[in-house]
C-alpha cells in the first residue's frame, strides 16, 4: 500500500488532511482512494479500482486499509501539526480478548441480544467495536468453536 498527502486545510486551529492511497494487488489489479483524516475520524471520499470491484468487495475496502492508513496518516500529521503522534487520531476500540475466550464474549453477547429481541450482529458490533464484516467473522469463529448454533440446518 503507498499512502501521499494530497493537501491540507487548516481552519480555527484544526487540521483536516487528504490523502491518495494505492492498493496494489499481484494481479495487476489496482485500487486507488482518497482518504480524509479530520479531528471526526478518518474517511473515503473516492474510490476507483481496476478492474471494478464488487459490492461486497467495495465494503471491504475500509477494512483491507484501515490499519495501514491510520499508521502512515498518524505519522505525517504528527510530524506536520505538533500532534506529537498519530495514534491519537484513531478510533478508540474497546479492548477485546483473542482467542477461546474472546469468542465466548462474543457467543454470550449475541445470545443476549437474541433473547432480548435486538440484532446481534449490532450487539457482537458494539462490544467490539468493529466492523460489521469484521463481527461477522467473531460470530462465524463462535459458530465454529460450537458456542452457537449453527446458522442454517443442514439436510
Amino acid at each position: 500500500m503507498s499512502v501521499w498527502p494530497a493537501w491540507q486545510v487548516r481552519q480555527d486551529g484544526a487540521a483536516t488532511s487528504w490523502f491518495h492511497v494505492r492498493l496494489a494487488f499481484g494481479d495487476g489489479a489496482r485500487v486507488d482512494l482518497l482518504a480524509v483524516l479530520s479531528e471526526a475520524g478518518l474517511s473515503v471520499e473516492d474510490v476507483r479500482a481496476e478492474p471494478p470491484l464488487s459490492l461486497e468487495d467495495l465494503a471491504a475496502v475500509a477494512d483491507w486499509v484501515e490499519e495501514p492508513l491510520f499508521e502512515a496518516c498518524g505519522r505525517r500529521l504528527g510530524a506536520d501539526d505538533g500532534q506529537g503522534g498519530g495514534r491519537a487520531a484513531r478510533r478508540a476500540r474497546p479492548a477485546w480478548p483473542c482467542g477461546a475466550e474472546g469468542r465466548r464474549l462474543v457467543a454470550d453477547e449475541y445470545r443476549t441480544a437474541q433473547e432480548e429481541g435486538a440484532d446481534p450482529v449490532l450487539a457482537v458490533m458494539d462490544a467490539t467495536g468493529h466492523s460489521r464484516r469484521t463481527s461477522l467473522r467473531l460470530i462465524a469463529g463462535a459458530r465454529d468453536a460450537g458456542l452457537l448454533t449453527p446458522r442454517h440446518a443442514r439436510r
